[in-house]
């Protein structure tokens, strides 16, 4: 994978939308409001963003939101809590679809 995943790639991330300019000006705008400070400080967002890049595994968000987290003056150990929110949630998540495997296995029980 070391190969696969270039850090020099983040940079070309604004050129998306080349082959469909009005697609990327749509989701470039969306994702601008989406993520600027709101009801959410920027801090907030920023560490909601690294806590969904860690869990979706995306290495270039998990390098811009770290950066930008870093910027913010957000220690490592906040970035950690919000990393381990993340691997909650999934956790919880894959555990909840458990329920449909303990349906099947009560219905072939009975």
């Amino acid at each position: 994978m070391s190969d696969y995943y270039e850090k020099k790639d983040l940079a070309d991330f604004p050129n998306i939308g080349e082959s469909s300019p009005s697609l990327g000006e749509k989701y470039f705008t969306y994702y601008g409001e989406a993520t600027k400070a709101g009801k959410l400080s920027a801090r907030e967002k920023s560490l909601i963003a690294l806590a969904v890049a860690t869990t979706q595994k995306c290495p270039y968000c998990i390098d811009a939101y770290t950066n930008q987290c870093l910027s913010l003056g957000i220690s490592e150990e906040e970035m950690m809590e919000a990393v381990h929110v993340g691997a909650a949630m999934v956790a919880g998540v894959v555990l909840a679809h458990s329920t449909q495997m303990r349906k099947i296995i009560k219905k072939k029980e009975m």
